[in-house]
């Protein structure tokens, strides 16, 4: 009885604990691209995929390649692509959103990512959209970018306003002595007011980090890419580790079959459930919120 009771109070103190970040990254998985694709095989996609596919691909500027790499194959992928770990750059990611998340849930992402030397950067994104549909007085700023991203199975485009700031703006404002809305530019203040839930301004977000970031540039002998990768690393140790190449639209599936090739001869495994890293950090810190534990 007394091991009983034991075991069912051992269980309730589990209950009552956040969820991992693996924990809540598996349940995200199955949700990387739901409601923006037709289920496929894994790392294949169907006729009807590869169809509207080429229908975005005509009105992005840009496709960004990707593919996160299961934990327990992260140290052979580095040696496969011959990564050197001390040339990797720290950076520190914050994301801003509701408690309940209500800005992802309506298509809205808005982060800042502190660099090395007081540097940092912001961006306001709004996925997924229809490039047909974006008005052509945007694309004319040169911080405005229409992108199609691509992992084995999935796909959305996204359309960003990038900014820059500093370092210790983006700490001021993740601790509240700043104002959030200092962070950004006018192009990109308005297009988070054109898009976020009308109830919901910028002066309500909460800070949703940091998150330790390690970032190595690889150009390699036989692909003719540049290769970036990138160790997410959360607060409770766990991480996530992608892989991805940039190219021109309309160089999108050539440059992605030998993106294939270049990773297979890495002994890099395509196919395995992939994790959105945005999608994935949101979750995890949600979690901590529901559980009553800091965030930051």
């Amino acid at each position: 009885m007394k091991q009983a009771r034991r075991g069912k109070t051992a269980a309730t103190r589990r209950s009552r604990a956040a969820p991992s970040a693996a924990t809540t990254r598996r349940a995200a998985k199955t949700k990387v691209a739901a409601g923006r694709r037709e289920k496929a095989p894994p790392g294949a996609f169907s006729s009807e995929d590869m169809g509207k596919i080429l229908k975005l691909l005509k009105g992005a500027s840009s496709v960004e390649l990707k593919l996160s790499v299961p934990a327990e194959g992260h140290r052979a992928a580095a040696r496969g692509m011959g990564l050197d770990p001390v040339e990797a750059q720290p950076r520190q990611a914050y994301f801003f959103d509701a408690a309940d998340l209500a800005l992802a849930k309506a298509g809205l992402v808005v982060r800042a990512r502190r660099f090395p030397g007081g540097r940092a950067d912001t961006v306001i994104k709004r996925r997924p959209v229809d490039p047909a549909t974006i008005d052509p007085r945007l694309r004319r700023s040169d911080s405005f970018k229409v992108e199609l991203d691509a992992m084995p199975g999935g796909y959305v485009c996204s359309a960003s306003f990038k900014g820059t700031c500093s370092s210790q703006e983006v700490l001021d404002a993740a601790t509240g002595t700043l104002p959030l809305r200092s962070l950004f530019s006018r192009e990109q203040l308005a297009y988070y007011d054109a898009h976020a839930p009308k109830n919901l301004t910028m002066d309500k977000l909460i800070a949703l980090g940091p998150i330790l970031l390690l970032r190595a540039k690889h150009q390699p002998k036989d692909f003719d890419h540049r290769v970036v990768v990138e160790l997410w690393i959360y607060p409770d140790g766990s991480h996530i580790l992608e892989v991805s190449t940039k190219c021109l639209a309309e160089e999108g599936f050539q440059v992605g079959a030998e993106f294939r090739t270049y990773l297979a001869s890495c002994g890099i495994t395509i196919g395995g459930a992939q994790e959105a890293k945005t999608r994935a950090a949101l979750q995890f810190f949600k979690a901590r919120l529901d559980a009553g534990l800091p965030v930051g």
